[in-house]
């Protein structure tokens, strides 16, 4: 093969070049594997049973990889594994570095899904990390003998990553990974029959997807809205949600009191100081009168008069009022 040479900074990479930088990373797995080959520590981990999650690719290679730590650890007091343990370890280190360029060649695909998926509850910056791990997931999986290029494969990762992601964080409570997957499947499940114009039932939904009705109905009840008449305390005393929760477009007898106060006495000082000219401008700049904020030319269109001129009468009253304040107050 080839000496792999990888893209440079910045630059699209082929599907030559993603296959090269797969093909880079398989080899040096391999004289990892050679190097530590025959020895037991090494053996007894790479001959371990896998669990559920390790039964991919990614798991045996995280298996080579806890294999060749446990020898390097070994190795500082055993001189008799040096040697193989130096060599495992830099051929792992070369792994790792020809896996890290392979998933950094598609960080314009972790900013691209991040756009679409950035919302209210994660922000594009955080979906660009999860993406970035979604990529190394990839790396650590990707096979270049299929017939597929690493840009494709690695975009299905990258998304998965980030809604993950985005259901974890957008939840007051944080369901377990395989329930939100299931809730997704349920989702999806919905999707179809609505397509389809067809009805359906939690019991059917349960079965489209290969779990009990009671769970389906628990999942599909996650994140809806709560009616706030339904008793949140026990006891003879039940109180409902609303009586917790406090409304924040109230308004606040004190403020509301104040306000009035300092009203009244503005339209006094605008009646007392101000011609009916700076005190119809004042009025409709700051909706003293009707709460309508306008701007120069609303208020220049109303009196027929320019921008600049409703602008020179609204700081003549300012002055106005300003002058008459000091005077008040020495």
């Amino acid at each position: 093969m080839a000496p792999y040479k990888p893209a440079r900074r910045g630059s699209r990479w082929t599907a030559e070049q993603e296959k090269d930088a797969g093909r880079a990373i398989r080899a040096a797995e391999a004289r990892a594997l050679h190097a530590i080959e025959g020895l037991e520590l090494a053996g007894q981990i790479l001959a371990r049973a896998p669990r559920r999650a390790e039964k991919t690719k990614a798991g045996a290679v995280s298996r080579l990889e806890e294999a060749i730590e446990a020898v390097w650890t070994a190795s500082r007091s055993d001189g008799s594994i040096r040697e193989k343990a130096k060599i495992a370890k830099q051929a792992w280190d070369e792994a790792e570095m020809h896996r890290w360029s392979l998933a950094m060649s598609g960080k314009r695909i972790a900013h691209g899904e991040a756009r679409k998926l950035a919302g209210p509850f994660m922000d594009e910056a955080d979906l660009v990390q999860e993406g970035y791990i979604g990529l190394l997931r990839a790396a650590k999986r990707f096979d270049p003998d299929r017939k597929i290029r690493f840009s494709t494969y690695a975009r299905w990762w990258v998304r998965a990553q980030m809604t993950r992601a985005i259901d974890h964080n957008g939840r007051p409570v944080r369901l377990p990974g395989g329930a939100v997957e299931q809730t997704r499947n349920l989702r999806k499940v919905i999707q179809e029959f609505e397509l389809a114009g067809q009805d359906y039932s939690i019991g059917d939904l349960a079965r489209e997807v290969g779990i009990e009705e009671r769970r389906a109905r628990f999942l599909l009840q996650q994140g809806k809205t709560v009616s706030l008449d339904e008793p949140v305390e026990e006891g003879p005393r039940q109180r409902s949600l609303d009586y917790f929760l406090e409304d924040d477009e109230a308004i606040d007898p004190e403020d509301e009191a104040i306000r009035v106060q300092e009203l009244t006495r503005l339209r006094i000082a605008l009646s007392e100081v101000l011609t009916d000219r700076h005190r119809h401008v004042l009025a409709r700049r700051y909706g003293l009168e009707d709460d309508h904020f306008r701007t120069l030319s609303e208020v220049g269109e109303g009196l027929n008069l320019s921008r600049e001129r409703v602008r020179q009468i609204e700081r003549e009253a300012l002055g106005r009022l300003k002058d008459a304040e000091i005077r008040e107050v020495a």
